[in-house]
Formats: C-alpha cells, structure tokens, sequence
C-alpha cells in the first residue's frame, strides 16, 4: 500500500475526517487532500512529518508499514492472480497449491 493510503487509513482508523485531521495539524484541508490523492512523494517533508506527528507516528514508521505491505499479498490479490492466471496452471501446479493452502490450514 502507498504511504498516502497508509495515511488515509490511519486518520480514519483514529476517527478524524480530513477536514477535523487537517485543522488539528493546523494545515489547510485542501493541502492534506492533495497529500492523500497525489502522493506523499509530492508533499513538503514538514507537511508529512506534522501529519505522521499528529497521528503518533514517526516518519520511519510510515517507510516500514510501506515496505511491510509492499512484501504481503492479500487473500483478494491472490484470489484475482489465481483466477486470472489458473486456467494456465498445470496439474501439478495446482495440486502444489492445493498442498500449501492445506498445510497453512493446520
């Protein structure tokens, strides 16, 4: 997941909207919405460190839940890589995934 979706899940995890997490950073609204849409990447670093400060998070803290998401693939992202792609799997193949997927189960 990208650090603006991490950040966006965060600010509505602890209950703000945009608008109320915004003002309790004391930054415009609009410059928060921007962060969120095109990308920390764009975002000055005081405006991402007072937003990673304000949601009790240190900046390296944010690269490490980047990075930690970046390595794990979700139940949906397999299922569609699966789906997309099985008709393409051999027998074997798919009885190897059958194997892991049940030896995971124990």
């Amino acid at each position: 997941m990208e650090k603006a979706k991490i950040l966006e899940r965060l600010i509505k995890e602890s209950g703000y909207s945009i608008r109320s997490f915004a003002l309790k950073c004391g930054i415009p609204e609009s410059t928060l919405y921007t962060i969120l849409k095109n990308g920390v990447g764009r975002a000055s670093v005081n405006n991402v460190v007072l937003v990673c400060q304000n949601l009790g998070i240190r900046v390296e803290d944010l690269n490490q839940m980047a990075e930690q998401d970046k390595q794990s693939v979700s139940y949906e992202q397999m299922e569609i890589l699966i789906a997309r792609n099985g008709k393409k799997l051999t027998t074997e193949e798919r009885m190897h995934l059958i194997k892991l997927l049940s030896e995971n189960e124990k």
